[in-house]
């Protein structure tokens, strides 16, 4: 079992930058692929961000690449999510999931998700 908390949201102009993180519980958080995904309001989720539990290789969505950079910390058990130049669509709830899949960019092959954590950009 896997356990996970988002922090690190909350208001910041388009621009602007913020840094989420994500911490597990459990002894074997090395052994998940971590994956970040963000939902506004009347849409659908969508993934952001995913890096793998076997080599740390990342992957980014179309639109966020070059701005966002996510990476973990095994020792601490936490990955975070570094965002910048955020846009006023971006705004969200971000969530972080855990799974064993290599199909990172699907939400349903995650088995443990996060509460998540409000992110805003104003214009």
């Amino acid at each position: 079992q896997v356990q996970l908390v988002e922090s690190g949201g909350g208001l910041v102009q388009a621009g602007g930058s913020l840094i989420l993180s994500c911490a597990a519980s459990g002894r074997t958080f090395s052994s998940y692929a971590i994956g970040w995904f963000r939902q506004a309001p009347g849409k659908e989720r969508e993934f952001v961000a995913a890096i793998s539990w076997t080599d740390s290789g990342t992957y980014y969505a179309d639109s966020v690449k070059g701005r966002f950079t996510i990476s973990r910390d095994n020792a601490k058990n936490t990955v975070y999510l570094q965002m910048s130049s955020l846009r006023t669509e971006e705004t969200a709830v971000y969530s972080c999931a855990a799974g064993r899949s290599t199909y990172y960019r699907d939400g349903r092959q995650y088995s443990y998700w996060g509460q998540g954590t409000q992110v805003t950009v104003s214009s």
